[in-house]
C-alpha cells in the first residue's frame, strides 16, 4: 500500500545520505499520506544503498503498524514523527538529520538565528527542542513546542528535525538548516565569537516578488 509515497521516501533518504545531511544509517524520514492518515515511514538500521520501497513501514497516528512488507520495524524515532504531525495538522513530512554543523549548535544547545535571508525557507529562527533519549516519549514530545514556532528545530545533542506540507520541501529546509549553520560558524569564527547581526522577523516576512517585473509581453 502507499507504494508511490515509499518510493519518494526512499528517494529522500537516498539523497540526504548522498548529500552528507546524514551517514551511516543515521536519520529517518516520514510522509502523511493525506487521504488516510497513515505515514510511511523509513525502517530501523538499514543502509541507503540497500534501502528499498518494500522496507518502507506504514503506521498510523496512534503507532499502530499497518503494514511492514519485509518485516523491518519502523524508526525507533517514529512516535517524533507523530507526535509532529498531530502538533502540525498543516504538513505532511518530517525529515531527521544529522548533518554536522546543525548538529554542533544542538551539542551547544544554541539556536540558530536569521543571520542570512533564506532562513525565511524555515521561519527564521531554528530553536532548540530539550533532550530527550533516542526512542523514548521525552524526545517524541520535546519537538511539539519548538515546531510550533519554525519549520525546523535542534534536537539537544542530537541533530536535525525539519518539517514542511511536503517531502521536498522538509529535506530543503533540512539543507538550509545546516548550510545556514555553517554560515553562522564561520561569522561567529571570523568575528571572534561576537554575535553577528540578525535579520529581524518583520524583514523576513517583507518578501515580495519584484512588482517591477513586467509580463505583458511575454509571448504565449
Amino acid at each position: 500500500m502507499l507504494e508511490e509515497l515509499k518510493k519518494k521516501v526512499v528517494e529522500i533518504a537516498r539523497e540526504a545520505d548522498k548529500s552528507g545531511l546524514c551517514k551511516h544509517k543515521s536519520g529517518n524520514f516520514s510522509i502523511r499520506d493525506k487521504e488516510s492518515g497513515y505515514v510511511v515511514i523509513t525502517p530501523s538500521g538499514v543502509a541507503r544503498e540497500k534501502l528499498t520501497y518494500r522496507d518502507v513501514c506504514v503506521i498510523d497516528l496512534d503507532a499502530n503498524v499497518i503494514e511492514m512488507e519485509t518485516n523491518l520495524r519502523p524508526s525507533s524515532e517514529v512516535m517524533m514523527h507523530l507526535e509532529a504531525y498531530k502538533a502540525r495538522p498543516d504538513i505532511n513530512a518530517v525529515v531527521h538529520t544529522h548533518s554536522r554543523f546543525a548538529t554542533s549548535f544542538a551539542v551547544l544547545r544554541k539556536e540558530i538565528p536569521a543571520v542570512v535571508y533564506e532562513s525565511m525557507s524555515y521561519g527564521g529562527t531554528v530553536p532548540v527542542a530539550s533532550y530527550g533519549r533516542p526512542g523514548t516519549r521525552a524526545l517524541a514530545e520535546s519537538v511539539i513546542e519548538p515546531l510550533k514556532k519554525s519549520n525546523a528545530c535542534l534536537l539537544e545533542s542530537h541533530g536535525v528535525v525539519a518539517v514542511a506540507e511536503n517531502i521536498d520541501d522538509a529535506l530543503l529546509n533540512a539543507h538550509y538548516v545546516e548550510e545556514i549553520a555553517e554560515v553562522y560558524f564561520r561569522a561567529l569564527l571570523i568575528n571572534g565569537g561576537k554575535e553577528p547581526n540578525v535579520l529581524p522577523q518583520d524583514e523576513l516576512q517583507s518578501w515580495a516578488y519584484p512588482s517591477e517585473i513586467n509580463f505583458d509581453k511575454v509571448r504565449r
